[in-house]
């Protein structure tokens, strides 16, 4: 018995020095260990807290950035330009314009240009840009004229306008200048005309090609939304074409027809109410939708039509009146609602949602 306790001692003994090197050796691991996952625990905080600073940081600037930028948006600083074409119903448009602009609250100015051009030298697209974007007394505003489409953008200036316009038929639109310049019209029927006297039908003066009735004449409504490049002011241009096109797409808040001049206005009053509100009661029940009517004007004979419509030129100008008569009649079926001859807001609603980060 003796002999297996002091075999024993002997062994917890021998044993007893490595158990405790076993044992302090694996102390130091697990030390090691709880300390390194004590200093990645650290970092990954540390990284997260560097990550929600920025998040902060990055908000407030995106915060000063959009309070900056609607702080630069002020429908009192709205500006419209109503670039008219001549004989496209225009007076009557602008005749509601100059009725409501008291009780809407904005300024209508009319642009009147030396010699009744249409285009404006480089020096006056300058100088009329920066006007109209720094003339801050007459805002809101609707500036109106017969002239060319000016891109803002080219001169340097941060706002741009809202462009509006009305096209025509542009046979039409022929027929009726061509009867103006002889007859004068019921806004100013007294008022002698230059070509007063001249008894000519536009029948007689196609038949004989005179130069007034010369189908080059139509070329005004792809010039007016084309712009003041050259290729603009050559008839027939293929480039003038695509470019009107464009501008009227890229830079046009909304272009309507002559011949639904009503629901033009019932429209923008939808949409641009801050100025037009009010304004299609007021073009019904005033005189403005018989106002400046051609005198003594004839309807061209179904040969002269024919002639006309032959002419390359009308084939372009008729184009661009269905391409402008097409995106007038999606601008109104996505915004009003059209029941018994009457045109209703759709009130169609958009929300901000599902925002992040939080």
């Amino acid at each position: 018995m003796s002999k297996l306790k002091s075999v024993t001692v002997m062994f917890f003994r021998t044993l007893a020095p490595r158990m405790w090197f076993f044992i302090v050796v694996l102390c130091c691991v697990i030390f090691t260990f709880y300390f390194q996952m004590r200093v990645m625990r650290l970092e990954d905080s540390k990284h997260k807290l560097e990550l929600a600073v920025a998040r902060i940081q990055l908000r407030e600037v995106d915060k000063r950035r959009s309070s900056d930028h609607l702080s630069s948006i002020n429908t009192q600083d709205l500006v419209v330009i109503y670039n008219r074409v001549p004989k496209t119903g225009s007076t009557s448009f602008v005749g509601v314009a100059y009725d409501l602009c008291k009780q809407n609250g904005f300024h209508v100015l009319h642009i009147n240009i030396t010699g009744n051009m249409h285009a404006l030298s480089l020096k006056n697209q300058f100088q009329f840009v920066w006007n109209v974007s720094l003339w801050n007394a007459m805002k809101p505003a609707l500036y109106h004229g017969h002239l060319a489409f000016v891109d803002f953008a080219r001169f340097g200036v941060s706002q741009r306008p809202l462009y509006i316009n009305l096209i025509r038929k542009p046979l039409d639109r022929l027929v009726s200048y061509y009867y103006f310049l002889r007859h004068g019209d019921n806004f100013r029927p007294h008022l002698i005309r230059r070509k007063h006297g001249d008894k000519m039908t536009f029948d007689e003066c196609v038949k004989l090609h005179q130069a007034d009735c010369d189908p080059e004449n139509m070329w005004l409504q792809i010039p007016f939304f084309c712009g003041h490049a050259a290729e603009c002011w050559i008839p027939g241009n293929e480039w003038a074409l695509a470019e009107a096109k464009k501008n009227l797409i890229d830079h046009y808040f909304l272009v309507g027809v002559t011949e639904e001049l009503d629901d033009f206005i019932k429209l923008l009053e939808v949409a641009l109410p801050s100025f037009f509100h009010g304004a299609s009661s007021h073009y019904e029940t005033s005189n403005r939708s018989h106002l400046r009517r051609t005198s003594q004007k004839v309807d061209p004979l179904p040969e002269t039509v024919a002639e006309i419509q032959k002419s390359h030129i009308w084939k372009m100008e008729n184009e661009l009146y269905e391409y402008a008569l097409e995106q007038f009649h999606y601008a109104k079926k996505r915004a009003v609602t059209i029941k018994d001859g009457g045109m209703t807001d759709k009130n169609q609603q958009f929300m901000y949602e599902k925002i992040r980060p939080k």
